[in-house]
């Protein structure tokens, strides 16, 4: 696969810097509306936190067609009216496409690429869509890894508590069990991480398959921890981007951050079966209340979304989820609105016995997974019953409690996994 380094412009710009102390990327794609705020917010960081450091942005675009690549070159911001007493180091600005197949992963590849070529001590990637960024997110995802000597700085964000769903209810509790360490969003797309550890990432062979697609950030998650770097989480304050519906179709996201998780299980199985229970990790940053977007749910079509999966794709099921989960599904599917309820217990059995399944290739993997979709509707609409009056810290603990239940299984999913 072509480097992005045989580029003649970049490889002319890279000459130009030689090598840099800071580098924070902004992967792209038609996000013009957008990326403007998100580049300006990255200029003041470096204005503001690192004056004295040689601070690169890259804008990794992946063949943007709305102009968000002169969006980037023309932001631009007055450091006089923000910063009077800091001497500033001129940043370095790169805008380039991509090469390699579409998506978020091949973005990222490009930027370690040139992290590793300019020898950078530390970088951060953020997403292009973020509304609420500001310079502190540079400074509180960079700094551990500069003056901390971590590898990786996961994003710790208030969220409405029926926003990040799939985080909630599947990625969280689930990694966190596998592996051990409480990182609360390992997904959240916006990550510092250690020139080591970037360096790291490019010697795995991963940029031709879903991971390069749309699986990079539970990836880099799951590979630092797993390969024992350094983690951390750093407190951003509230995550506003494009909010989603959580009863809408998320069946396309569903299966592509689901089925990350469940191929990295097979790469890193001979690490999660000898881990036990969980630890915190270290939290950098100041926590303070922030004011929040709503999200709206339609309880009514989530339920019947669920009903609707019982009745066509209770033959799939019906080959791998245990007998006891199918009598409670039949049970489920005739109960009215307000008993509706799926419990901690079951919900981690259903999703173990579909990562057995997804193991064991019992059916075709996508089909496999997309039939996981009413049942995560289904979970929402129970969760969404049981906190409607619950404030953030009542929904967090409800959180934690499921947490504990993927941890007390585990058990379970290790003798099965080892019968194979």
């Amino acid at each position: 696969m072509n480097s992005i380094l045989e580029r003649k412009e970049v490889r002319e710009k890279l000459e130009d810097i030689k090598e840099a102390d800071v580098l924070v990327g902004i992967p792209s794609y038609n996000n013009a509306r957008t990326i403007g705020h998100v580049v300006r917010a990255v200029q003041a960081g470096f204005a503001k936190y690192f004056p004295d450091r040689k601070c690169v942005l890259i804008n990794s675009d992946g063949g943007s067609t709305d102009g968000t690549m002169d969006a980037v070159q023309n932001a631009a911001i007055d450091f006089q009216s923000i910063l009077l007493h800091h001497r500033v180091r001129p940043a370095f600005k790169i805008t380039t496409p991509y090469h390699g197949i579409p998506g978020k992963g091949s973005a990222f590849r490009t930027i370690f690429e040139i992290a590793d070529a300019l020898n950078v001590k530390a970088c951060a990637v953020v997403d292009s869509d973020l509304r609420s960024i500001t310079p502190e997110w540079i400074e509180l995802l960079i700094k551990p890894v500069v003056e901390g000597n971590l590898d990786y700085v996961a994003p710790l964000y208030h969220r409405h508590k029926y926003d990040g769903t799939i985080t909630n209810s599947i990625v969280y509790p689930l990694t966190r069990a596998l592996y051990g360490k409480r990182i609360r969003q390992p997904i959240g797309g916006d990550f510092g991480f250690s020139g080591k550890l970037a360096k790291f990432y490019l010697t795995k062979d991963v940029w031709e398959t879903d991971v390069a697609r749309y699986g990079i950030d539970i990836w880099m998650t799951t590979t630092a921890i797993a390969n024992n770097f350094k983690v951390c989480q750093s407190f951003l304050g509230a995550k506003i981007h494009d909010p989603k519906d959580p009863g809408a179709d998320l069946s396309a996201m569903l299966y592509q951050v689901v089925g990350a998780t469940f191929d990295l299980m097979e790469t890193y199985s001979d690490v999660w079966k000898n881990i036990k229970g969980s630890e915190p990790v270290l939290t950098c940053g100041f926590q303070y209340a922030v004011g929040l977007e709503p999200v709206n749910v339609n309880l009514d079509r989530m339920i019947e979304k669920f009903r609707l999966g019982v009745k066509e794709l209770m033959d799939i099921w019906k080959e791998f989820l245990p007998e006891g989960i199918i009598d409670f599904f039949n049970k489920a599917e005739g109960l009215p609105k307000e008993e509706f309820h799926i419990p901690d217990e079951i919900w981690v059995e259903i999703i173990y016995s579909f990562a057995l399944a997804a193991h064991n290739k019992l059916i075709n993997k996508e089909h496999l997974l997309k039939s996981l979709t009413p049942l995560y509707i289904g979970r929402t609409a129970s969760f969404v019953l049981e906190t409607w009056e619950s404030d953030a810290e009542e929904v967090e603990e409800k959180i934690e409690n499921l947490c504990i239940a993927f941890e007390k299984k585990k058990s379970l999913l290790i003798d099965k996994w080892q019968e194979v």
